[in-house]
């Protein structure tokens, strides 16, 4: 069933595109701070985090009221006044696309923009059916629904967040890509519970290591054994060490967790993440994780999955980082040796300057 829902959907979509005349317009619209944006991204909690850039600078540059239409499963991420002023959720539902539509018009937006870097069937059905005058979007296969688009960047060889930023240019806004970071700050609440957790189990204030276990699949797991090694071999230095996972992964981080190491998990996403701005050093295989580590500056080394594609991996758009990447479908032939290869240089290096810093700056 799941399968001709998508057939039929795919269908449907080229049918209308093939239906439709072209949309673009000549003229770019002129944004101020009476107009309405509706920004759509759904799916995936990295999906919203690497558009989080360009809505900052849309945000303060021109001062509009932004909207953002985003998914079940990643709305919590634009909850901040920095880049949104109020967010729509998409319930993925027959219904929910009419209803949806419905309401979209009666909110009277002047622009509404695509962020996605391909094409989905349920945004082309909404932007396509929407009366917003203005329709931005990247140039791909459902084109003529835009009034204006922009060439999408060759994704192997350009960050996904740069790919984003190039909307820049139908808001006609400079953005300097080399300051653009991803805005991500968790809830008041949940950066004192982490604060009260490291200041509990890590009282001395060394350099403090975070491995995270957990990622999106059981595809992109190491391996209790692996995650053991890893351990062992970060001991040897005079630092601290935070074991890292979601909920789902525990029975497996109890097994890693030898010799004392602490587990931090927490139900939400927005608990989660606090504890990363207290870590100075990050091992993990999960992208979201990677971009709220870049939103704070912290160096990292991510294990990378690249399976059947060549786009450029989703790196940390601002934080130092190093990484393995396997081409293969899961990590479990990733082996320590490879990995400590790569990551024992950047981890020294992150360490040396950190010990430095600390001994010009005693107290701090």
């Amino acid at each position: 069933m799941k399968n001709f829902e998508i057939f039929f959907r795919k269908f449907l979509l080229r049918l209308l595109l093939l239906l439709r005349k072209n949309s673009n317009e000549n003229a770019a619209p002129l944004v101020s701070k009476e107009s309405r944006i509706l920004f759509v991204r759904l799916n995936r909690i990295g999906d919203a985090l690497v558009t989080t850039p360009l809505l900052r600078e849309v945000k303060e540059k021109l001062g509009c009221r932004i909207f953002v239409l985003a998914g079940s499963q990643n709305y919590f991420v634009f909850e901040n006044q920095k880049i949104a002023d109020e967010i729509i959720v998409y319930r993925k539902n027959v219904h929910g696309i009419r209803s949806l539509i419905k309401l979209i018009n009666e909110l009277h937006f002047d622009v509404i923009v695509d962020l996605h870097d391909d094409v989905s069937s349920t945004v082309s059905y909404l932007i396509a059916f929407s009366n917003c005058r203005y329709k931005f979007g990247l140039k791909k296969k459902n084109f003529k629904i835009f009034t204006h688009t922009v060439d999408k960047p060759d994704p192997t060889r350009n960050h996904v967040i740069e790919r984003i930023l190039e909307f820049r240019k139908l808001f006609n806004i400079n953005i300097n890509s080399d300051k653009a970071n991803i805005v991500f700050e968790p809830k008041s609440d949940s950066i004192q519970a982490a604060s009260d957790f490291v200041n509990n189990h890590f009282p001395s204030k060394k350099f403090l290591v975070g491995i995270n276990i957990s990622a999106g699949s059981e595809a992109r797991f190491w391996g209790i054994s692996k995650f053991r090694q890893l351990i062992a071999e970060l001991s040897s230095y005079d630092v601290e060490i935070l074991l890292l996972c979601s909920e789902k992964d525990l029975h497996n981080a109890n097994q890693i967790a030898v010799n004392g190491v602490p587990i931090y998990y927490r139900p939400s996403f927005d608990e989660f993440c606090a504890i990363i701005p207290f870590l100075d050093f990050l091992v993990t295989p999960d992208t979201s994780i990677i971009h709220v580590a870049s939103a704070y500056y912290i160096p990292l080394f991510g294990l990378f999955v690249q399976y059947n594609t060549r786009e450029m991996i989703w790196s940390p758009f601002r934080s130092e980082f190093g990484c393995v990447i396997t081409h293969e479908q899961t990590l479990k032939n990733i082996s320590n040796e490879s990995v400590n290869n790569k990551l024992i240089p950047l981890f020294e290096k992150v360490l040396n300057k950190k010990e430095k810093h600390d001994a010009k700056n005693p107290g701090m």
